[in-house]
């Protein structure tokens, strides 16, 4: 029996790294196989991650007998694709910027508009990354980064919540109840080892991250007033817009039209997996900046004010030390959080890379 042709997809994440295996006329189609990977605790790499992806994915090749002919790499900056390229020796695959591969999905599946603007809104575990791109070109206007507001930021405000209920959950478990509010509005949760229960609703998770939304809000409006072009719409990336409160959030504060998939932390991934079917022999694919020209409109060059980022009243990725205080204290010690979630003064504005 001849062999099938598959083609790999993986993108590469500060949480770790996302894969996607279909066949290469197949790309828009539910996949063979995906896995996620998870940066090893105690300083995994997230070429490590990567690698261990790809690994897994050819074992599920192999089992069904069949040849991966082209894998795609997605990094989000030139430091994780040099790292990927280095890492990768002799293994032939093409190190792609994120927002192409976004962009080329969003295309693939008809939600991209063929006029002006878009802007992809990226939240992640780490952080907020924005792009607007010109949607005729494919030019990319300004690139932002935040990490004023993240998937760790989030995990870690939901955990300090069911504490003050009297659940103590680990960080990987305050995860999954935190994914599972992106379907359900209540969640009856229990502690482990006290069989103590609490009740959170999607609503508590909502005023939970809502200043962090808001802020956001801000930082995409900031990044509009710097570019001079009013996108034609919004692309919602990244785990955390699964959650409807978040989406519903957005649309108020910004008015503008959103473009949503339903699987939105793997718009990257199957981005990867178009682009290893149609560019297999690739060894780089990077985005075009572009660069104004003499006499055009010139976006000021101000950051954020520090005003509106200290108003801001959101976690961090680097959260932990944080986050530690209010909940290192004994089970049956006394409440030391006085009755506030846990928060970050932002000093400065956030720095780009």
């Amino acid at each position: 029996m001849e062999a099938m042709v598959l083609v790999l997809g993986v993108s590469a994440g500060a949480a770790g790294a996302r894969a996607m295996l279909t066949h290469s006329d197949q790309p828009h189609l539910p996949p063979i196989d995906r896995c996620k990977v998870l940066r090893r605790a105690g300083g995994g790499s997230m070429e490590e991650a990567v690698f261990e992806a790809i690994r897994l994915m050819r074992k599920s090749a192999a089992k069904r007998d069949e040849f991966i002919t082209g894998i795609a790499v997605t990094t989000r900056c030139s430091n994780h694709a040099e790292s990927v390229r280095t890492a990768a020796g002799r293994n032939r695959l093409t190190v792609i910027d994120e927002p192409v591969a976004q962009l080329r999905y969003l295309r693939f599946t008809g939600r991209l508009p063929t006029e002006g603007s878009i802007l992809l809104y990226d939240l992640g575990a780490s952080g907020l990354t924005l792009t607007q791109i010109d949607c005729r070109t494919d030019a990319v206007l300004a690139t932002k980064r935040s990490t004023v507001v993240g998937g760790d930021g989030h995990d870690a405000l939901l955990r300090w919540l069911l504490t003050r209920g009297g659940v103590t959950l680990d960080l990987a478990n305050t995860r999954r109840q935190k994914e599972a509010l992106a379907s359900e509005r209540v969640l009856a949760v229990c502690d482990p080892i006290t069989g103590q229960r609490t009740v959170v609703t999607r609503s508590d998770f909502a005023e939970l991250v809502e200043a962090g939304i808001h802020h956001s809000a801000s930082f995409v409006r900031h990044m509009i007033d710097e570019t001079g072009v009013q996108p034609t719409g919004m692309a919602l990336l990244g785990g955390c817009t699964r959650n409807k409160s978040i989406r519903d959030e957005l649309k108020q504060q910004l008015g503008m039209q959103l473009i949503y998939d339903p699987e939105p932390e793997f718009v990257s991934t199957r981005g990867a997996v178009l682009l290893a079917a149609e560019r297999p022999s690739a060894r780089s694919i990077r985005s075009v900046h572009l660069t104004p020209h003499s006499g055009a409109h010139e976006a000021p060059s101000s950051p954020v004010s520090r005003r509106k980022l200290v108003a801001a009243v959101a976690v961090t990725a680097t959260l932990g030390g944080t986050i530690v205080g209010a909940l290192a204290m004994n089970r049956d010690g006394g409440d030391h959080t006085d009755g506030k979630p846990p928060t970050v003064e932002v000093v400065g504005p956030p720095k780009h890379g």
